[in-house]
């Protein structure tokens, strides 16, 4: 099994995981269960995702995936900002950056796969 944790990909994606697990704490009652579901599940599953596509030999199927799945945690974290579930915005900017940045270290990962 190949290794992932010196990975800046599966780094930034850890991060992001930790983070919605506390700022999904502080939604409102409603917006934890269903939006603050969404968000800790699609960063879990993407965090999954890396890390198989890094034991794979073709990467690519696997890269294209985890883009889609980006965009859907995008939609449902402007959701969030619109229904105001984040106490702050820069509780949404932290994490919004955080997904674009994992966006692009994805599409690097893609392009370098040829």
């Amino acid at each position: 099994m190949a290794k992932y944790e010196h990975l800046p990909i599966y780094k930034k994606a850890f991060d992001l995981t930790l983070y919605f697990e506390k700022v999904v704490t502080n939604f409102s009652r409603y917006h934890k269960y269903t939006l603050g579901t969404d968000l800790r599940n699609l960063s879990r599953e993407i965090l999954k995702m890396i890390i198989s596509a890094n034991n794979r030999t073709v990467k690519n199927e696997m890269l294209l995936t985890i883009r889609e799945k980006l965009e859907e945690l995008k939609v449902v974290l402007r959701l969030c900002k619109e229904v105001k579930t984040f106490n702050n915005f820069d509780s949404f900017s932290y994490a919004i950056c955080c997904v674009v940045e994992i966006s692009k270290q994805n599409e690097g990962w893609l392009k370098s796969q040829g």
